[in-house]
């Protein structure tokens, strides 16, 4: 009944400290950082896909990302930020270069995978039909591959919503500020408020990415449809 009370708490739902301004601290973070790792690893994916070479490295890359703890990385460019660029050391700098990091192998893999797992004979026939290079990239492996790539970017982007709770411990806004803040208090129900708003915002996150994944399924002439034969009962 306390964190029912929590949440029902006018309080808790105006100010800086309420709920809408951190939600929107949280999925500015959210956001930045997988928009920054798509940047980055969608164009590195793309052409490590469509060349077929490179995949090695791809894999190291990604590989690397996923061995590197976020809270290692964000200690480290905090401490950098705060030796040379003290004003933006705090909060929304480090904990974006952190959850980019976090953000890049997700969506590097599946990119890369989604484009090289295009069925070969598929595409030598496309070449054969006259495509060239960039056609076939396209108008026929990137629409192919589209929903594995919007699946690595649901994945980034439910890690990073649970990652970006870091943000707390360097002064950041977010959902993790009721965390940090309520460990120091020891207000226990302030601390399972912010966890339940968390992983509340991480199934938005994966619910919505995930009607994104499905719309991104190309639409074939064939797919919803009977044949002439099946609708009007004859030819």
């Amino acid at each position: 009944m306390s964190l029912l009370h929590w949440f029902l708490a006018p309080e808790h739902w105006s100010g800086e400290n309420g709920i809408p301004i951190r939600v929107l601290q949280h999925v500015e973070l959210t956001a930045a950082g997988v928009a920054i790792g798509a940047v980055i690893a969608l164009p590195i994916g793309a052409l490590v896909g469509h060349s077929r070479r490179g995949a090695g490295v791809a894999v190291s890359i990604a590989n690397l990302g996923r061995a590197i703890p976020s809270f290692a990385v964000l200690v480290l460019v905090f401490i950098v930020m705060l030796r040379w660029w003290p004003g933006v050391a705090f909060g929304f700098g480090p904990t974006v270069v952190a959850l980019t990091l976090l953000a890049i192998p997700p969506i590097l893999t599946n990119t890369y995978v989604a484009i090289q797992g295009v069925d070969a004979d598929t595409v030598e026939a496309a070449r054969g039909m006259g495509m060239h290079g960039r056609e076939v990239f396209t108008r026929l492996e990137l629409p192919l591959a589209a929903p594995v790539i919007v699946t690595g970017v649901r994945i980034a982007a439910v890690q990073v919503v649970a990652t970006a709770t870091l943000a707390a411990l360097i002064a950041g806004g977010g959902l993790g500020r009721y965390i940090v803040d309520g460990f120091a208090q020891g207000d226990r129900t302030m601390t399972i408020a912010g966890a339940v708003l968390v992983a509340v915002l991480a199934i938005a996150a994966e619910l919505v990415l995930s009607l994104a994944a499905r719309a991104a399924v190309p639409r074939t002439a064939s797919v919803g449809k009977k044949p002439a034969r099946d609708r009007a009962g004859r030819w």
